[in-house]
């Protein structure tokens, strides 16, 4: 009989796992799974006059075709599937939130050269055409209208690179989108600190002895290094890395786990796409700019520093355009702030509802 006992226990527990296991996956799952796929752009022209015969565009889409077209755009280095963190997509996609994926058409592409869409590390390597962010933004916008026959967006939504390709978005395509939200960036060239550590990263990647002119048979050792290096020193916010480093033991801890974990990039990937930003600056045509946007920054990002009231300057020129500034507190993480959607979302909310529907 107690044996009897010890199994329906058994079996109880293993149930009442499964039972947490499902209803884990239910709350995670409250907005549609994306579904990912490629398109390829053929005779594809880079703004240096080289054609590649094909390009493939890889994205994600969540959500219905017939629903309202929305475009989010990732940061350097990154890909679609960093759009869908829990902080941001479980803050915008689902039932009743901003972007609800049953009112919206989601589109999480892989910009140019990142992620699973064509990059120089598929066999062009050093040879691969110098891509910048126009050529990214038109990559997406021959996504967007050739491969998923969209006529007008919704929305246009960017952090730190795809915000500065909002602004692009925004200048090249003025009548393409309602409202624009370009987040953790500015609109104007790089420059100060953020132009130095990424010339700085630049140079490094050249200037490691295993990198043979981007040739290299095996990744160049010194990567990780000197990524968390360039990620420390441009993202994480001063009060989240004091407490996670309070004291020296506590900060070497925290540099050591970094350096612990494998570099898993590619260092041609890795360059061409931090040289990418090279001549961005939009500033010259901001005046463009018909959509309603809200430019939304933090009061503590490494790399867009307020002190120098560059974004204060330029959205004057943005005849429907507000800035918000997220206040550094315990909750910011710098660079990285905007990456939680619950800082900001409540803004994206009222730009949606008031913004007027220019494609109609």
């Amino acid at each position: 009989m107690r044996e009897l006992g010890t199994k329906f226990i058994r079996i109880f527990s293993l149930a009442a796992g499964v039972l947490i296991a499902l209803t884990a996956l239910s709350v995670r799952a409250d907005y549609p799974a994306p579904k990912e796929a490629d398109w390829v752009a053929r005779d594809f022209r880079f703004h240096t006059g080289e054609v590649l015969p094909e390009v493939r565009l890889h994205y994600r889409t969540i959500g219905a075709p017939s629903g309202e077209p929305v475009l989010i755009l990732h940061g350097t280095a990154g890909s679609g599937a960093n759009m869908l963190a829990k902080d941001f997509a479980d803050e915008l996609f689902g039932p009743g939130q901003p972007l609800d994926a049953s009112r919206h058409f989601i589109i999480l592409p892989d910009a140019l050269g990142t992620g699973k869409s064509t990059r120089p590390s598929d066999g062009l390597r050093a040879r691969f055409p110098k891509y910048n962010y126009e050529d990214m933004v038109l990559a997406q916008y021959r996504l967007v209208t050739e491969g998923l026959g969209i006529k007008h967006l919704r929305l246009v939504l960017g952090n730190s690179m795809g915000g500065m390709q909002a602004w692009i978005w925004g200048v090249k395509y003025p009548d393409f989108m309602d409202a624009l939200v370009p987040m953790a960036c500015q609109p104007t060239e790089m420059s100060g600190r953020n132009w130095m550590l990424r010339r700085l990263l630049a140079e490094a990647i050249r200037n490691d002895p295993d990198w043979n002119g981007g040739n290299y048979t095996a990744q160049p050792r010194g990567m990780q290094r000197l990524l968390v290096q360039f990620g420390i020193a441009t993202s994480g916010g001063s009060q989240a890395l004091y407490k996670q480093g309070i004291t020296r033991e506590k900060a070497d801890a925290l540099v050591a786990q970094r350096l612990a974990q494998p570099f898993r990039g590619d260092a041609n990937d890795v360059l061409y796409q931090w040289e990418s930003s090279d001549d961005y600056n939009p500033s010259p045509g901001l005046e463009r700019i018909r959509a309603a946007l809200v430019a939304i920054n933090a009061a503590d990002d490494e790399r867009n520093p307020i002190e120098l009231g560059i974004l204060e300057r330029e959205i004057k020129q943005v005849k429907n355009g507000r800035y918000v500034l997220i206040p550094a507190s315990d909750q910011t993480r710098g660079h990285g702030t905007t990456g939680n959607a619950a800082l900001w979302k409540q803004h994206l909310a009222d730009l949606l509802q008031k913004a007027p529907r220019l494609g109609k």
